[in-house]
């Protein structure tokens, strides 16, 4: 089949690449010129695990094109990939989708299927379709196909997903979104196929991606709790993960997630909960509970350093997890403001991100290329990204480079008996120093 797809960030980009790896066409559509080009040249704009081998692999299936009004045209299936960021009271911004929708009514002149896969609020696509259809002489079909990837994994997730979910509320789209994923439901993938209503697709996206980050929360805040009475969450949490209702996934105390999903994802839930009269409890707690636990190595190192100002500090990873070079919502971003704030020197060591972080991050840092040289003469250091890097780093080498070997690990990198051998300062989440 021929397929567009508006947007090549990470939703739009991955969705393409593996559409055309099952033996689709596609078009990628940007406005974005020089991303174009770098697409164009087989060049991925983003990080992501074996992303730019599969543009290679399928570069006589899959285009990059500025001209979106021949791709609309020419495609069967119209997806639409872009961004759907927060607004200031945290419901989602839908500009960039009806910007497309304008597009792609400008562009036709037969009948579409058009497959929203950015996140979007329940209803959304019952909107989109209105849109669409209004005053037009041509019809206008819309499926919603919510996507479930996390980054880092993200071709694989889409490739051999736990599930495809497809909402559509009329038979032509219904029987093209099967067609479509055909592929993807026999060998070697054998995906699962769930058809449902729009509004139901809708709504599992955002189920899903909000008690995933409810369990984050949860669990981090046992562990501060753990803290408190003396137990160590790794047993807790190793204790709670053979009960098959709880499951092991999500159990990894820590400083807190970020990233592109679950931060916004649980804002607009809770938004729309309240514009409803429909207040999500357990949304909202998550909110807070995460907003919290981002500054818990700042409030440690306040109480070990009352006086911060003049202090050195090194701040080991940037990216909000590995495999990513990915900063949106990364507790490292508010940990660095508060240590800059507080008058602290910082340098900053990241083995993917560090590139992307400096071209956005406009104050004072140093940025660094090995551990080493992040850590050196440093009075503490953070650690914010559980890279391979960090957790395979000799603990040794904090005392023999660091000015005093204080070491905060937001990701509890390192195991406690380690760190008492290697003679440094360690505090990590959850657990006994």
């Amino acid at each position: 089949m021929k397929v567009a797809v508006a947007g090549t960030g990470y939703v739009g980009l991955v969705t393409a690449v593996c559409l055309a790896e099952i033996g689709h066409t596609v078009i990628c559509v940007d406005v974005d010129q020089e991303k174009i080009k770098m697409l164009q040249s087989l060049k991925s704009p983003i990080y992501e695990k074996n992303l730019e081998e599969f543009m290679k692999k399928n570069k006589d299936h899959i285009f990059y094109t500025l001209d979106y009004k021949k791709a609309y045209q020419e495609a069967e299936i119209i997806f639409i990939g872009v961004g759907t960021p927060e607004r200031y009271d945290g419901s989602a911004n839908l500009d960039y989708v009806y910007h497309v929708c304008e597009q792609i009514k400008g562009s036709v002149t037969a009948d579409k299927t058009i497959v929203i896969k950015s996140t979007v609020p329940i209803g959304t696509n019952d909107e989109v379709e209105k849109f669409l259809n209004k005053e037009s002489k041509i019809h206008f079909s819309v499926a919603s196909n919510p996507e479930f990837l996390a980054q880092g994994t993200a071709v694989h997730d889409t490739l051999y997903a736990s599930r495809i979910v497809v909402g559509t509320n009329d038979e032509k789209s219904k029987k093209i979104m099967e067609q479509l994923y055909l592929p993807l439901t026999k060998e070697p993938y054998n995906v699962p196929y769930l058809s449902m209503n729009r509004r139901s697709a809708e709504m599992v996206k955002y189920a899903s991606n909000d008690f995933l980050a409810l369990k984050i929360s949860y669990i981090n805040e046992i562990a501060n709790f753990c803290e408190k009475v003396g137990a160590n969450i790794d047993e807790v949490t190793r204790g709670m993960s053979y009960d098959s209702r709880i499951g092991n996934q999500f159990l990894k105390a820590g400083i807190g997630y970020g990233g592109s999903c679950f931060p916004k994802d649980t804002k607009a839930l809770h938004w729309l909960g309240k514009s409803l009269d429909c207040e999500l409890k357990t949304v909202n707690a998550t909110i807070e509970i995460n907003r919290i636990q981002k500054l818990k190595l700042a409030q440690k190192v306040k109480e070990d350093f009352p006086n911060l100002k003049g202090k050195k500090a090194a701040v080991l990873g940037l990216s909000f997890k590995p495999g990513t070079d990915d900063l949106r919502e990364a507790p490292s971003l508010v940990n660095i403001d508060f240590l800059l704030d507080y008058g602290v020197n910082v340098s900053v060591y990241d083995p993917v991100a560090l590139d992307k972080f400096k071209s956005s991050y406009k104050r004072k840092i140093k940025y660094c290329t090995t551990i080493d040289e992040a850590i050196q003469d440093c009075d503490f250091a953070f650690i914010m990204t559980e890279w391979k890097e960090i957790k395979e780093y000799d603990l040794n080498h904090y005392r023999k480079y660091m000015k005093t070997p204080f070491l905060y690990d937001g990701r509890n990198c390192y195991s406690i008996e380690a760190a008492k051998k290697a003679k440094i300062k360690y505090y990590s989440i959850g657990r006994p120093s």
